[in-house]
């Protein structure tokens, strides 16, 4: 393993089958064969058992052999024969953290807790990273919508029969032109930052500094193949949802609709299974600098046997990041539409939304700020998922402890 966030190369790892070698610690300073006696042993009878309390046949304690020659010998504090609770002897010791996570498989509040912590640690560059991403996506996001997207269609609530249904397929056309461009916008933002966000939470999980050209660096060869994963990922949802109600579209009436709900439900079934299945192929692309396809099958490696857990934990990230939307968002909105009353009072005469420059200046501020707050969550769950993944079924503990130079650990697999 280096000391880059590529940590061990893309076919050594266990799950691959390439090979099962992973570095282990030294080995203790004796050199003494383990397993041996020494030569001189108690005389017999002198040995006996400790008792409750831990004394021995006098009151002063067990008649343990004496040690041999350059042997670690256990602590003869209090509680030795009885409780175990001398230095060293209460449990197994804690683990190494040179960063944000302790060095060991990890449960959700701790992954959520590293997140936060590298956003903490490194403010200056999740900030600089999530900052200035936002503020260029969302301006791209407000002049399209002023200026690319046509007006809103005109709809009368009174209409009935055949205008009832050209209002609602015109309404339905503008929402999905309306949506594309800030959803394409919203994608490139995401692969900017995580990627750049992946180089940052690596280096903090070896407690290393990291800055923002650092991460630039680190990342920017790998925003094409994450662009292109991320298309193909796109594209593969696209088949799926489209494949699920196309069905029932084509036959039309009541038993169109019924079929295209229900396939509706097994696409979404399919589309949530993959997702949580390739979750981890954008980590394992830019750290493992793996190609696209072999990505997402270390994903599904990685994932197998795990997917409820991972599951759970995305929905619960989603939710906090719903949570942290709302928060922030809803006074921003509610800014927005006192700053802009034309907007809202089209809306209740005419039932069209023909918004302003106040409502859309705000609300783009608004929509800066709970990006520049949830990007860093996003992205630190699912690298650290990645993370806690490999260690447990890789051992990726190891190098790790190696790679950030804690005493104990060499190069030898």
């Amino acid at each position: 393993m280096n000391d880059t966030p590529g940590w061990a190369s893309p076919g050594s790892a266990p799950s691959d089958g390439k090979g099962t070698e992973v570095p282990r610690p030294s080995a203790p300073a004796d050199d003494a064969p383990s397993g041996t006696w020494a030569a001189e042993q108690p005389p017999a009878g002198q040995w006996t058992p400790p008792g409750p309390t831990g004394a021995g046949p006098t009151g002063a304690g067990p008649t343990a052999p004496p040690p041999r020659p350059g042997a670690h010998t256990p602590p003869q504090g209090p509680g030795w024969g009885g409780s175990w609770q001398g230095p060293g002897w209460g449990g197994p010791p804690p683990a190494a953290k040179p960063g944000v996570i302790p060095l060991r498989p990890l449960g959700v509040g701790e992954i959520l807790d590293g997140a936060v912590s590298t956003m903490r640690a490194h403010w200056r560059t999740v900030l600089g990273i999530t900052l200035t991403v936002s503020v260029i996506a969302q301006t791209a996001i407000l002049f399209i919508r002023r200026y690319l997207l046509p007006d809103p269609p005109s709809v009368d609530a009174n209409a009935t029969g055949s205008e009832a249904l050209r209002q609602l397929n015109e309404s339905l056309r503008y929402n999905l032109l309306d949506s594309a461009p800030p959803l394409l916008v919203t994608m490139l933002a995401t692969i900017f930052t995580t990627a750049v966000l992946t180089v940052v939470i690596s280096r903090s999980v070896l407690g290393r500094p990291v800055t923002l050209s650092d991460a630039w660096a680190e990342a920017r060869p790998r925003l094409l193949p994450l662009l292109g994963l991320t298309l193909l990922l796109a594209v593969m949802a696209a088949a799926i949802m489209t494949a699920g109600i196309l069905p029932g579209f084509l036959i039309g009436d009541t038993a169109g609709v019924g079929l295209a709900f229900l396939g509706l439900l097994a696409a979404v079934t399919v589309f949530l299974w993959l997702t949580v299945r390739f979750i981890l192929a954008a980590p394992a692309l830019m750290l493992e600098r793996q190609s696209i396809i072999a990505s997402m099958r270390r994903s599904a490696k990685l994932v197998r046997g795990a997917w409820w857990r991972m599951f759970g934990i995305l929905a619960l990230t989603w939710v906090l990041t719903v949570i942290v939307a709302l928060v922030v968002g809803i006074p921003f909105g509610i800014v927005a539409v006192g700053l802009d009353d034309g907007s809202l009072s089209s809306f209740l005469t005419e039932g069209t939304t023909e918004f302003g420059w106040p409502f859309l200046i705000v609300s783009a501020i608004g929509d800066v700020v709970v990006a520049t707050l949830t990007y860093p969550l996003s992205a630190g769950v699912m690298a650290l998922l990645y993370v806690d993944q490999r260690i447990r079924r890789e051992a990726l503990d190891l190098d790790l402890a190696r790679a950030a130079g804690l005493p104990g650990f060499d190069d030898r697999g």
